[in-house]
């Protein structure tokens, strides 16, 4: 699939339906399926070791579509310094995945009662403020590493970006931060481990649960092959939670493509539809 083919059904995807809406349930008629590069819902990716991209298998794919997918397996790449490369553009098979209810305090599970009952209206992203951590849009993060720094790029949301310093300093003084401060160290060679404080309480958790600026974000990167990221992720807020909540996020490697401009406002649909009962 050449890269403007897949650049043309991307466009296709914001322009038709903006963004998955994540309480309302309101999903986009369309989403790209990397493996032909048309705008329909793809089935998230199942890792048995013959994973495609775009959700395929085996030769010429044996998911829906029978476009060309772009081979994506073999072994995970290594950076200079032997540690695993997280470099890529990448695709969320499970973006909307958060590990089941969250283990929230008794004020917290009535704020998320509200919010649900009059259907997020005031949700921030749906008014193109930052989605936070760890909450994702289902449009493709680019990551970008050096032995020093990890960037993670995203198309969706408002162009959100993530610096992860990975020189030894500790966590910045600065705090009420959207997406918060984040430091990393290795496990080895294969686990990034990253640590996120210094939150304010603005952003909306995944599935719109509330949180505190408590908020510790706890995420474990590798790539178990040259196709798949995993982020394991664990979320504390001891003025939220009732203990720590855990879930897998899992990435597919989109090929032969970069991320496009995205301008949040530009096609907010999301805000007309936020309107309470």
């Amino acid at each position: 699939m050449s890269t403007s083919t897949t650049a043309t059904a991307r466009k296709a995807l914001r322009t038709r339906s903006n963004r998955w809406h994540w309480v309302t349930k309101q999903r986009p008629k369309y989403r790209l399926d990397e493996g032909n590069g048309r705008p329909r819902y793809a089935k998230p990716a199942k890792l048995d070791g013959t994973q495609r991209a775009g959700g395929q298998k085996g030769k010429g794919g044996g998911g829906a579509g029978k476009g060309k997918a772009s081979p994506t397996l073999g072994p995970a790449p290594r950076m200079p310094d032997g540690k695993a490369s997280m470099q890529g553009v990448w695709s969320p098979a499970n973006f909307a995945n958060t590990g089941g209810p969250y283990p929230l305090q008794p004020w917290a599970q009535k704020v998320l009662d509200e919010r649900r009952a009059n259907l997020s209206k005031d949700d921030p992203e749906g008014f193109c403020l930052p989605a936070g951590v760890p909450r994702i849009s289902p449009f493709p993060q680019k990551t970008v590493q050096t032995p020093d720094l990890l960037v993670i790029l995203e198309e969706g949301n408002i162009h959100s970006y993530r610096q992860v310093f990975l020189d030894g300093r500790p966590h910045s003084k600065e705090d009420q931060l959207w997406m918060g401060d984040s430091i990393g160290k290795w496990e080895g060679n294969d686990v990034l481990v990253v640590d996120t404080t210094n939150f304010n309480d603005k952003t909306w958790l995944g599935g719109s649960a509330p949180h505190t600026d408590q908020l510790h974000v706890i995420e474990r990167f590798s790539r178990p092959d040259l196709g798949h990221l995993n982020v394991d992720i664990t979320i504390e807020d001891p003025g939220a939670f009732t203990k720590p909540h855990s879930f897998q996020r899992v990435f597919n490697l989109m090929q032969n493509t970069d991320l496009l401009e995205y301008v949040c406002n530009e096609f907010n649909i999301d805000k007309d539809h936020l309107v309470g009962k």
